[in-house]
C-alpha cells in the first residue's frame, strides 16, 4: 500500500462543527480570564476609530490565535474551525482583527502595555510564575531586528542583527524588550517597545527599564533587582535609571582606552582561574572554551558626564586566546588573552558574579520562542499596528509560561528553557 497524495500536498482540515482543533486553547483562556485579561483592556485601552469597538473581545481573539500558532493576520482564522465557535464566544475573523490593528494609535500602543504589566502581575499572584522572587531577580533587556521586505512597512530601516553568528545589515524593525527571571524561574516579557529599523538599541531603554522596574514589583519581585544586558546599555542613562530605582546592574562594558587601561592595571595575582560545567562557544575566539580566569578591580565610568559618573566593580573575565601558529605546533613565546569586561555593583563574590552575568543569555531563548511564534512576521505596513502585534505576542508568551507553570515544575526552571519548550502553544490534536 503507498499513498496517493504527496507529503507536501496533504493537510488536515477541521470541518466536523463537533471536532476542536486546538483543545489545550481552553485552559489558556480561562486563565486569561481569571487574571482579568477582558476587564484590564476593557479598562484601560479606548480607541476612538469605529473599528475599535469591543476592543477586550478582540484582543483575546489575538491572544488566543497566537496562542495557536499563528503569525499573521489571517493565520487568525484557525479560531474558526471546526467547533471553535461553539465552545468559545465572540470569536472575530481575521479581516476584523486587522482592521482593528490598524485603528491603533500610539497611545493606544501605550495604553495596551500598561494592561500588559497588570495583567503579567496578576499572572504572577495566580500562578507559581516567578519563585524565589523575594530573594533575587533579574531584569534582562535586549534588542532584536526583525526583518520585513519591501518599502511598505512604516518605520522600518536598516539595522545590525546576527544570522549564524555573524553581524550582518537587515532591512526591518527593532525589538527592544525586557525579560523577568529568577535562579528558580525561566524568563517572561516584563515590557516592549517596538522602534524603527535604524534606532539605536539603548534608544528608549532607560525608560523601559523603568518602567519594567515597576512592573517586577507588582509581579512580587521583593528581593534584590539586578539589571542585565550587553555593551548596548553600558550607558550612563541606563545606569541612572538603575541607581533611582534601587536596582543593581550587571552590564558588559565596552573595551575603551580608559577600561583597557584598568584592565592593564590588575596584578597577576589577582586572577582566579573558573570552570565552566560545560563547553561555551566563543564567536571571536572561534572556538569552544572550557575555561578561563576572573579578576576585578573598583572602576568610575562615564566620568564626561556631568552628574553621571559612577563607581563600581570592574569584573574582567580573560580567555587564552591561542597563536595563529598553534595549529602549526609552534610554541607561544608568550600567553595572550581576549578580555570580556563587566560593570557591575552586584553584592555576590567574584565568581558568582560573573557566573550571574552570562546566565543573561536566558533571554535569546525567549527571543527564538517568539520569532519561531507571532513574531515570525510583523504582519501590518502600519507602524502602530505591528507595536500592538508585539504587545500581544508578550501577553502570549507569559501567559502560556504561567499555564505551563501550572502544569508542570519542570518547566518552571530556566535550566529547562533551552532543552524543552514547554510554552510553545496548545497542541494540535484530533
Amino acid at each position: 500500500m503507498r499513498f496517493s497524495h504527496a507529503a507536501s500536498k496533504t493537510h488536515a482540515i477541521f470541518d466536523d462543527e463537533h471536532v476542536i482543533s486546538y483543545g489545550g486553547l481552553a485552559p489558556a483562556l480561562r486563565l486569561a480570564e481569571r487574571c482579568g485579561l477582558d476587564r484590564l483592556v476593557g479598562r484601560h485601552v479606548a480607541l476612538a476609530a469605529s473599528d475599535g469597538v469591543n476592543a477586550p473581545a478582540k484582543v483575546a481573539s489575538i491572544v488566543a490565535g497566537m496562542a495557536c500558532g499563528a503569525d499573521s493576520i489571517d493565520d487568525l482564522d484557525l479560531l474558526r474551525h471546526g467547533g471553535m465557535e461553539k465552545l468559545f464566544d465572540g470569536v472575530r475573523a481575521p479581516s476584523t482583527l486587522g482592521s482593528f490593528l490598524r485603528a491603533f494609535t500610539w497611545g493606544n500602543v501605550r495604553q495596551l502595555e500598561k494592561a500588559a504589566r497588570q495583567v503579567l502581575a496578576e499572572l504572577a499572584r495566580q500562578t507559581p510564575l516567578l519563585p524565589g522572587s523575594d530573594v533575587l531577580t533579574f531584569l534582562d533587556i535586549d534588542s532584536m531586528q526583525r526583518r520585513t521586505y519591501g518599502y511598505a512597512k512604516q518605520g522600518s530601516g536598516f539595522g545590525h542583527t546576527k544570522v549564524q553568528g555573524k553581524s550582518v545589515r537587515v532591512r526591518g524593525l527593532n525589538v527592544l524588550a525586557v525579560t523577568l527571571s529568577t535562579p528558580l524561574a525561566a524568563p517572561v516579557v516584563a515590557a516592549t517597545r517596538l522602534q524603527g529599523g535604524s534606532a539605536n538599541s539603548a534608544r528608549g531603554a532607560a525608560s523601559l527599564l523603568r518602567e519594567s522596574i515597576g512592573t517586577a514589583r507588582q509581579a512580587g519581585a521583593s528581593g534584590t533587582l539586578m539589571l542585565r544586558g550587553d555593551s548596548a546599555f553600558y550607558s550612563a542613562e541606563v545606569i541612572g535609571a538603575c541607581r533611582e530605582r534601587d536596582v543593581r546592574f550587571s552590564v558588559t562594558a565596552k573595551l575603551d582606552p580608559k577600561v583597557k587601561e584598568a584592565i592593564a592595571a590588575i596584578g597577576q595575582n589577582a586572577w582566579t582561574p573558573i570552570k565552566y560545567p560545560s563547553a561555551v562557544f566563543d564567536e571571536q575566539a572561534g572556538g569552544w572554551v572550557s575555561d578561563a580566569e576572573v579578576a576585578e578591580i573598583p572602576y568610575t565610568a562615564f566620568t564626561s558626564k556631568k552628574s553621571g559618573a559612577t563607581t563600581a566593580r570592574l569584573i574582567v573575565r580573560r580567555v587564552t586566546r591561542p597563536g595563529e601558529q598553534a595549529t602549526y605546533g609552534q610554541d607561544e613565546l608568550f600567553a595572550a588573552y581576549r578580555y570580556y569586561p563587566i560593570f557591575t555593583d552586584s553584592p555576590y563574590a567574584l565568581v558568582q558574579a560573573e557566573e550571574h552575568h552570562r546566565d543573561h543569555a536566558v533571554q535569546e531563548q525567549v527571543n527564538a520562542d517568539l520569532i519561531d511564534g507571532p513574531l515570525a512576521h510583523l504582519p501590518s505596513g502600519v507602524f502602530t499596528a505591528n507595536a500592538a502585534w508585539l504587545t500581544y505576542a508578550a501577553i502570549t508568551h507569559n501567559l502560556l509560561r504561567a499555564l505551563g507553570c501550572l502544569a508542570s515544575a519542570f518547566c518552571q526552571s530556566p535550566q529547562t528553557v533551552e532543552t524543552v519548550l514547554c510554552h510553545s502553544g496548545p497542541q494540535q490534536g484530533r
